[in-house]
């Protein structure tokens, strides 16, 4: 075990060190917050999943342009009288912010207020401006989960506690990854692991995010627990596997172009699946 945590340990450091590469003094890495993946706004999301502690100089830099970004006045869709907005976008600045100790900042109120305000009825999120689409979407609603879930840990809102549950339900309802209506699993994809996962929904950011909520002990938990426990491998680690999101650094950047190369981020996801598989003692 300790030379596993010296693993991980280790890697984690020389991915944080990747990450805050090339940082500007304004803070910025020299584009828009929102470039996939190399802006601030992405990078900042992988750094805190690694431990990027409070009170971090640089990452507090980063996340100056983050919120001057997502901060800036907009005009909400209502359609059908549901609120169409890209809730990850908040979601994830949301998280950062409360695990980076920013959550006393007026703007990062406003994102809690922006995300109570936009929740669907029945407790998640969606951007989809179709006014036949009723159900929230899975890849716009695991990230407000976790953000609002953040805030309450940090500040003990009770109201970001009960938006942060509502939308943990929904997952819930659908047993992390199957289908209301039949059972079925939603989409192949959705059963394997990924790194990073940016705003893309898989059962193991459903389960995350569930648990952050404080309802992995929920008994509609168990089949995705039973799916982590499947994919551990004989070595007794875990890694992504499923299909990337992004591509190795390159010295032309392109679109989906990452700062780091993750590999297959084995010590990151078998921290986390040891974690959840021992709250939830199935391990």
């Amino acid at each position: 075990m300790i030379q596993h945590v010296e693993s991980l340990n280790s890697w984690r450091d020389r991915m944080i060190a990747g990450l805050l590469k090339g940082q500007q003094p304004d803070g910025s890495f020299g584009d828009h917050p929102y470039r996939k993946w190399t802006g601030a706004h992405w990078r900042l999301v992988s750094m805190v999943e690694l431990g990027l502690p409070p009170g971090h100089r640089d990452g507090a830099r980063a996340v100056e342009g983050v919120l001057g970004w997502i901060s800036a006045p907009s005009t909400a869709r209502v359609v059908s009288g549901r609120e169409r907005r890209h809730a990850s976008m908040e979601g994830n600045a949301l998280f950062v912010c409360s695990r980076l100790g920013l959550a006393d900042d007026d703007r990062v109120r406003s994102l809690v207020e922006t995300l109570l305000h936009a929740q669907w009825p029945d407790g998640g999120w969606n951007c989809d401006a179709r006014p036949a689409a009723t159900h929230s979407s899975f890849h716009e609603s695991v990230t407000p989960i976790r953000g609002l879930a953040a805030y309450h840990a940090a500040t003990g809102d009770t109201a970001a506690r009960s938006a942060a549950r509502r939308g943990a339900e929904l997952l819930l309802q659908h047993r992390i990854f199957r289908r209301s209506s039949n059972g079925e699993v939603i989409h192949p994809e959705i059963l394997n692991l990924h790194w990073p996962p940016y705003w893309h929904y898989d059962f193991f950011i459903g389960l995350r995010a569930v648990h952050e909520a404080g309802l992995v002990d929920d008994p509609r938990a168990g089949d995705a627990l039973d799916r982590l426990k499947t994919l551990r491998r004989r070595d007794g680690s875990w890694r992504a596997t499923g299909r990337r999101h992004w591509r190795p650094p390159r010295w032309t950047p392109e679109s989906g172009e990452e700062a780091v190369d993750w590999g297959n981020a084995s010590p990151i996801v078998t921290s986390l699946a040891e974690e959840l598989l021992h709250v939830a003692r199935r391990a």
